[in-house]
């Protein structure tokens, strides 16, 4: 008996897979707020450097309102080409004769001007307060900002190092439960942070917290459904990652301060550490770990929950055991992450996957941090990115399904670096259309995401399917540590950040072409079934080529006739 069918014996579909998936689901939920959460606590107001010309100067609030203010501004800032306001520059001396409306302000950059000194005047309007406003990150600080994004994402992926190495060790119930606590404490440690540097300290942990949970709440769902189901739960907590789009943008809206914010999708951790007591450990794991009749028990208790108390009093020690033996048969192996690149098949699949992980967490997050660019409010476009993800997905789905892997990954990562492109073209005052093309080709990523999880895991083989998936996400984590440092670049060119953008998915598009299709294949175990599934594509294609020329030598009597 397999340990498959021990699972079906206590029940694989009740009423304890039910709430263990809801309860696994609602951590994730809020995973989306932690990752873009920037967008709010980190979003950039209108300012201008504060007017030191003026003794009283009473116009911190509001200052456009007043005729008054906006006088004072006219004398004491600059404007730029656009004639707006200069963010970095003031007059030394107060330019009174710009008061004159005969005067011109074409040149008003032109006169002397220095930094700001005394700090900025913040627009409030929108946001109350954020890391901008309280450490002044903008002019020659702004680039601070992409760099705390990149701090979180490096957090996120020393996380992945270090907690899925230690939940193989001490379980999965264990790391999620610690991993919630040091979310919760650190996440709300962070809106008591007294400075920038202190900040991103704690970002850095909650970033590694947010690793272990994913890590573990996926592992806990999968080890306790059945294979039939494991599509379904995946969908699951897809979908539940998008939602949590929308958690955050209604969050941000009603929450303007970035320390309140920052404490209301911390603290909920709190309450999933308190019940996260009640899961119940993988009992593969605690098999596979020598603790049987611990294992034992947790299967009583879920056949207790889908009321099959009776089937699970019949089950023995030696049902485990002997399961044991025939779940772990095929893993007592010496394969290591080299055998990732030692064969000629396996090679060109880890270096293609490089490419489509890589780029699409790069570009994913790229546009996804970037949301103040689009001249659109902020949260809508937050509830767009979120609300696009789900039909792109089922889209994604369905061409998974019916038309292959190789077409939906290649496509979607294509489309996604034109849609990124084709911006670089249109004017800025085509805000909405700019807006739609960048929210169809996160869409589109969104859709190259979910593929990627299904393709990386039918072309590596059962040997190394796990090497080679902790292999590839650690290329997305590094994609997701450079998209903000790519932001910089825009101090030379305001485009080079979506060309970037966009150039990196059509590269990794083109690439996914050199990838076999597994759709309708059976899934390799060993390398040597890898290698086997190309030599039985060579043979076919050369079959395909030898008997063109033997069609066409029948049609040369027809033609000498003709």
């Amino acid at each position: 008996m397999t340990f498959a069918e021990l699972l079906e014996q206590v029940g694989s579909t009740g009423r304890f897979q039910i709430i263990h998936v809801t309860l696994l689901v609602l951590p994730i939920l809020l995973m989306a707020s932690h990752n873009i959460l920037q967008n709010f606590t980190a979003a950039t107001p209108g300012h201008h450097c504060h007017i030191a010309v003026v003794a009283n100067y009473t116009c911190d609030d509001n200052f456009t309102d007043v005729v008054y203010c906006q006088e004072l501004l006219r004398i004491s800032i600059p404007v730029d080409g656009n004639q707006q306001l200069e963010k970095c520059l003031r007059f030394i001396s107060a330019q009174w004769q710009l008061l004159d409306p005969n005067a011109t302000t074409t040149n008003g950059t032109e006169m002397d001007t220095e930094p700001c000194m005394d700090g900025w005047i913040y627009d409030k309007s929108v946001f109350t307060s954020t890391i901008i406003t309280e450490w002044d990150l903008v002019c020659g600080s702004r680039t601070l900002k992409q760099m705390a994004q990149s701090i979180y994402m490096e957090g996120v992926l020393v996380g992945a190092i270090v907690f899925g190495s230690l939940s193989d060790k001490f379980g999965r119930k264990s790391l999620l439960i610690w991993s919630c606590l040091q979310m919760a404490i650190t996440g709300s440690c962070t809106a008591f942070s007294s400075n920038f540097t202190m900040y991103c300290v704690f970002r850095f942990l909650t970033g590694m917290a947010l690793s272990g949970i994913n890590l573990n709440c996926v592992s806990l769902s999968v080890e306790w459904t059945p294979a039939k189901l494991r599509a379904a739960v995946g969908m699951v907590t897809g979908y539940s990652y998008s939602i949590g789009q929308f958690i955050l943008a209604g969050l941000a809206y009603v929450i303007p301060d970035w320390r309140w914010l920052q404490l209301a999708v911390s603290v909920p951790y709190f309450i999933f550490f308190f019940y996260g007591w009640w899961f119940t450990e993988s009992a593969r794991w605690l098999a596979t770990a020598g603790k049987l009749n611990q294992a034992l028990k947790e299967m009583q208790k879920v056949a207790r929950i889908n009321g099959r108390k009776e089937e699970g009093d019949k089950l023995s020690i030696e049902d485990l055991r002997a399961s044991l033996q025939k779940e772990m048969s095929s893993a007592k192996s010496t394969h290591t992450a080299a055998d990732l690149v030692r064969t000629q098949s396996v090679r060109r699949i880890s270096c293609c996957l490089c490419f489509v992980w890589f780029s699409t967490s790069f570009a994913y997050y790229g546009l996804a941090m970037d949301l103040q660019n689009f001249g659109v409010s902020i949260y809508l476009i937050q509830v767009v990115y979120g609300a696009v993800d789900i039909p792109a997905k089922l889209i994604g789905f369905f061409m998974i399904s019916f038309i292959g892997r190789r077409v939906t990954q290649a496509s979607a990562l294509i489309l996604a670096g034109l849609a990124i492109l084709a911006n670089i073209f249109l004017p800025q005052d085509l805000q909405t259309l700019r807006t739609l093309l960048v929210v169809f080709g996160k869409g589109c990523l969104a859709a190259s995401f979910n593929c990627a999880f299904l393709y990386t895991g039918e072309l590596y083989p059962t040997v190394i399917r796990q090497t080679g998936m902790g292999f590839v996400n650690t290329l997305a984590r590094v994609g997701g540590i450079v998209a903000p440092l790519v932001q910089m670049s825009s101090d030379y060119f305001p485009s080079l950040p979506l060309i970037i953008y966009g150039a990196a998915p059509i590269v990794s598009g083109i690439t996914t072409c050199f990838l076999p299709e597994t759709r309708n294949m059976p899934l390799p175990d060993t390398i040597e079934d890898v290698e086997r599934q190309r030599r039985s594509r060579v043979i076919t294609d050369v079959g395909r080529e030898d008997k063109v020329p033997l069609k066409a030598s029948r049609l040369e009597p027809l033609k000498e006739i003709i």
